[in-house]
């Protein structure tokens, strides 16, 4: 009782301010999903078409239960949180020295990489996965095979990234496939299924961020993504450098090649020792394929990817340091990791803190300008967004926000000039369509702000502020 105490209460130090925190960035979005504001969008938002329809699931009880007030959805990112490392501690205490169990359950709960998937409500998908993945991991060591799979098709409907947890139970076990063939090829066939659903998905939502609208080859990406997966390892040992934007960008093919190259040299090394440490590792590493590999996604690296992994990873290191005598040691390491996870928290706890960083960490990005400028008074927004348009002359992005700041400080002509460069940069944005109308509304245009908003609906027909811009209008 006493080990699970403290890992209750080094979650909640590191993570516990996140309840006076708000929203941030990809969090509004939430609010314009149709499942949230009516019958008809719930029962679509089970379609094929969305990928994560228990994540969802949870916003809407926030949404039922308390509106738009984010204390409800952080204390619910923070219990799910909570309740993901008590159950690794009580999976990896089945598999591991007990001491090892706590030292990677209490990295876990405390590591500052943790924060951006509990402090950012958006997060929540990979957090809730996690625990469900860990609860089919419990049903498995625990001889209930069907129950595990049962858990772990709930997992992909929370989040995808999981999709590779039957390859760990193989590795770890690679008799288990000829003594319970039926439910591992269960659990297997349901990820192929989940990532075909990602496939899917990603080809028909206008504006998806990942897969074939992402922006970006799956070599380039592939390319890339070993030296994300560097730059993980080093925050995991040097907890230093964290950014919601971070500066990663395609490698040349050699530094790409050079990264994966050192990777599976690392790998090599692992499978050669062949037990203990290296084989937790090797784990980590497959955990990593679903999120790090060639399906492509527009955000080269984000630090979420890294939460259940983490949990892997944390069990390698737990096996080596128990070869040091010195208890006091990793003691000090996790409370090291849990003193900036809580300065990791205190920097979520407002956008303008968390975007002024990553634009620090990240001068020549546009997104982190872009972001803070909507934290910022309407005259440094001004500013901050010529600095973008400056590094970016034909990003509609920058016109767009330009545009929308223009138009909450009653300039609707000024903000019509902006919408107009951003369509004229990019014809098919139906978000800027929208905020056309709105200008042309402003300026009493009524039928060309209707035309807006029936075009931005005909583009991307989920877009619920178009369809509310639409309805207010009078009738013809």
């Amino acid at each position: 009782m006493r080990a699970r105490l403290l890992l209750l209460a080094g979650a909640l130090v590191a993570f516990g301010a996140s309840l006076g925190s708000g929203f941030h960035f990809d969090d509004y979005a939430i609010f314009s999903n149709p499942a949230l504001i009516s019958p008809e969008g719930f029962v679509d938002f089970w379609s094929l078409r969305q990928t994560r329809p228990l994540t969802y699931l949870t916003f809407w009880l926030n949404y039922l239960v308390g509106g738009r007030d984010p204390l409800g959805y952080h204390l619910l990112n923070l219990a799910l949180h909570v309740g993901a490392v008590l159950l690794a501690f009580e999976c990896l205490r089945r598999l591991v020295p007990e001491r090892t169990a706590l030292f990677a359950a209490a990295v876990f709960a405390v590591h500052p990489i943790q924060a951006e998937s509990v402090d950012y409500v958006w997060g929540r998908s990979i957090v809730l996965a996690s625990l469900l993945t860990l609860a089919s991991l419990y049903s498995w060591v625990k001889g209930q095979r069907w129950l595990a799979v049962a858990w772990f098709l709930a997992a992909l409907l929370a989040k995808e990234e999981v999709a590779a947890f039957p390859l760990v139970l193989l590795l770890f076990d690679r008799q288990e496939l000829k003594r319970n063939w039926a439910p591992i090829g269960c659990m297997l066939a349901l990820a192929f299924a989940a990532g075909a659903r990602v496939i899917y998905a990603t080809a028909v939502t206008p504006g998806a961020p990942a897969g074939l609208q992402a922006g970006i080859s799956p070599w380039n990406y592939w390319l890339a993504q070993g030296l994300v997966i560097l730059r993980y390892l080093r925050l995991l040992v040097i907890p230093y450098g964290f950014s919601i934007d971070p500066n990663v960008t395609v490698p040349t093919i050699w530094l790409g090649l050079g990264a994966w190259l050192l990777l599976l040299g690392l790998l090599i090394f692992a499978w050669q020792r062949g037990k203990g440490w290296a084989v937790w590792l090797i784990a980590g590493f497959l955990l990593l394929i679903p999120s790090s590999s060639l399906f492509p996604a527009a955000d080269l690296s984000a630090d979420r990817r890294m939460y259940l992994p983490l949990l892997v990873f944390a069990v390698a290191a737990g096996l080596l340091l128990e070869r040091v005598k010195q208890p006091a040691i990793p003691i000090a390491i996790v409370a090291a990791f849990a003193i900036i996870g809580f300065t990791r928290t205190m920097v979520w706890m407002s956008d303008e803190a968390l975007w002024r960083e990553a634009m620090e960490r990240a001068p020549q990005k546009v997104r982190p300008r872009i972001q803070l400028a909507r934290a910022l008074p309407a005259a440094a927004a001004l500013e901050i967004l010529a600095q973008a348009r400056n590094l970016a002359p034909y990003d509609p992005a920058v016109a767009a926000e330009t545009g929308k700041t223009l138009l909450a400080e009653n300039q609707p002509e000024a903000a019509l000039q902006e919408f107009g460069r951003a369509l004229a940069l990019d014809p098919k944005d139906a978000a800027n369509l929208n905020n056309r109308g709105v200008a042309l509304q402003a300026i009493g245009q009524t039928e060309a702000a209707r035309a807006d908003f029936e075009r931005a609906l005909t583009i991307d027909p989920t877009l619920s502020e178009a369809r509310q811009n639409l309805q207010k209008l009078p009738a013809r």
